[in-house]
C-alpha cells in the first residue's frame, strides 16, 4: 500500500479548557435552571426570549414558512425511516419461558426506555433529517416521552422552520429552544421549564460531545460523536466522479471530516483527485468542502482488493461505500463500519436522507463495538427467573458452594434457609 495522498491535520482532539468550559455550564443550569439557558442562549446564539419551550402555534407557523415540496419530501423520509425500524422491531423478541433444570424458568423481557431527549443540532446548516432519524425509531420502539432541543436560528429567532417542521411529522412531544451544553444539562438534570430524561441521543459539536460525556450515569447516551467520516472501497469499475463527489459530499459536513479513498486503481486515484478540485470550486459549498478535503482527505493505492477490505476492517468507519466489481462478495467480508454502500448508486447521500436506514452512526473506530442508533438503542433487556420449591432445591448445592468460595455468606444463607423451611 503506498499513499497518494495524506491528511495534514489531525480532525479531532479533547482539550482541558473544553472539559471545563463544559463542566461549569453544567453546574450552572443545575444551579440556576431556566435563567441560565436563556442567558445562554442570548450569549451563544445572539437571541434574547422570554421562554425555552416551542409552542404548538410556533410549530404551526413554521409549516407556512418550509415549501410544500419540502414538508413532502420529509414525509416520505419518515415512512422510510419508519419502516425500516418497524422491521428491525419485528427482528427484536421477547424470551419465553425456557427451561433445562426442572423447575428453574428463565426468560427477557423488551422494555422501551421511558423517556429520550433527542438532540439536533444547529450549526452551519439545519438538520431536519437528523430530527427524524432520532424520534422516530425512539417512538418505534415504545418510548412514551420524547423530548428534543435544538438551538435558536440567528434569521427566523426560533429552531428553523424546516426543524421544527420535521420534529412534528417525527412525533415530538415536546420542543425547546436551545442548543449546546446547556440543552445536554437542562435534559439531565431538568429545569423548571424541561423534564430531566432518561437517555439523551443525537450528534453535536465538541461542547455537546463532551457535555454527554461528564453526564454518562446520570443518563444514558447513544454514542460520542467525533467529525464525521466516509471510506470508499473503489476499482477500475468505479467513476471518478461517483469517487469524488461522494468524498466531497462527506467534506461539506465540517472542516474536520475525513472522507479516505482506496483503491486498487491508480487510474481511478488520480482522475478522482481532479474531479475533486473541479467540483471543489463549483459547489457554493466548495470553501468548506475543498479545503476539508487538502487538509483531512485520505487516497491509498493498494495491491489488491484483499488489502483494501483489511484497511477497511481496520479503520472501521462511520460510512462505507463499495464502488467495485463483485460489490456483494466484498461487502460481505466488510465487519466494521456504522453504514454500509454497496454499490455504484448507492451514496451516502440515501442514508443520510430517506432510503430508511439512520444516519447517527459510530465514528472514530468505534464502529469495531458499538451501532448507529436504531429501534434497539431505545430497548432494555430485563431479564426474568422464576424459581420453584422443586428447583430452589435443584440449584441450592451449587449455588451454596459458589456463594461460599466468595465468602458471601448472606447470599450462602439466603439459599440455606429456603432448603430447609
Amino acid at each position: 500500500m503506498k499513499y497518494l495522498k495524506k491528511a495534514e491535520k489531525k480532525t479531532f482532539s479533547r482539550d482541558s479548557q473544553t472539559t471545563r468550559l463544559v463542566a461549569d455550564i453544567i453546574d450552572q443550569v443545575i444551579a440556576r435552571g431556566d435563567q441560565e439557558i436563556l442567558e445562554l442562549n442570548k450569549k451563544f446564539d445572539g437571541i434574547e426570549t422570554d421562554h425555552i419551550r416551542v409552542s404548538e402555534d410556533e410549530v404551526k407557523a413554521a409549516y407556512r414558512l418550509v415549501e410544500p415540496e419540502t414538508v413532502e419530501a420529509m414525509k416520505f423520509a419518515a415512512e422510510q425511516i419508519r419502516f425500516y425500524a418497524k422491521k428491525q422491531m419485528e427482528c427484536l423478541k421477547s424470551l419465553d419461558g425456557v427451561s433445562q433444570v426442572e423447575g428453574v424458568v428463565l426468560s427477557h423481557k423488551l422494555v422501551p426506555v421511558d423517556s429520550v431527549g433527542a438532540y439536533v443540532p444547529g450549526g452551519r446548516y439545519p438538520l431536519p433529517s437528523t430530527a427524524l432519524m432520532l424520534a422516530i425509531p425512539a417512538r418505534t420502539a415504545g418510548v412514551k416521552r420524547i423530548a428534543a432541543c435544538s438551538p435558536l436560528n440567528k434569521e427566523t429567532g426560533t429552531i428553523h422552520p424546516a426543524v421544527l417542521v420535521a420534529m412534528d411529522i417525527a412525533g415530538v412531544d415536546e420542543i425547546y429552544a436551545v442548543g449546546g451544553a446547556q440543552a445536554v444539562a437542562a435534559l439531565t438534570y431538568g429545569t423548571e421549564t424541561i423534564r430531566k430524561v432518561d437517555m439523551i441521543v443525537g450528534p453535536g459539536n465538541r461542547f455537546v460531545t463532551e457535555a454527554k460525556r461528564q453526564v454518562i450515569g446520570e443518563v444514558g447516551i447513544d454514542s460520542l460523536a467525533g467529525p464525521s467520516e466516509v471510506l470508499i472501497i473503489a476499482d477500475h469499475t468505479a467513476k471518478p466522479e461517483f469517487v469524488a463527489i461522494d468524498l466531497l459530499a462527506q467534506c461539506e459536513h465540517d472542516p474536520n471530516a475525513r472522507a479516505t479513498l482506496v483503491t486498487t486503481s491508480e487510474k481511478l486515484a488520480r482522475e478522482a483527485m481532479e474531479k475533486v478540485k473541479e467540483y471543489a470550486r463549483e459547489l457554493p459549498t466548495g470553501q468548506i468542502s475543498g479545503q476539508s478535503w487538502e487538509d483531512n482527505g485520505i487516497v491509498m493505492l493498494v495491491d489488491s482488493m484483499d488489502e483494501a477490505i483489511e484497511i477497511a476492517n481496520e479503520m472501521a468507519p462511520e460510512h462505507l461505500e463499495v464502488q467495485a466489481e463483485h460489490e456483494d462478495e466484498i461487502a460481505d467480508r466488510l465487519h466494521h463500519f456504522g453504514s454500509l454502500f454497496v454499490g455504484h448508486y448507492t451514496p451516502v447521500t440515501f442514508g443520510d436522507y430517506c432510503s430508511g436506514t439512520n444516519h447517527t452512526l459510530p465514528t472514530m473506530r468505534t464502529a469495531r463495538y458499538s451501532s448507529g442508533v436504531w429501534a434497539g438503542t431505545f430497548i432494555k433487556t430485563a431479564f426474568v427467573q422464576h424459581v420453584s420449591r422443586q428447583g430452589c432445591m435443584n440449584l441450592a448445592d451449587r449455588c451454596i458452594r459458589l456463594a461460599d468460595v466468595e465468602g458471601l455468606m448472606a447470599h450462602k444463607k439466603s439459599v440455606e434457609i429456603r432448603k430447609e423451611l
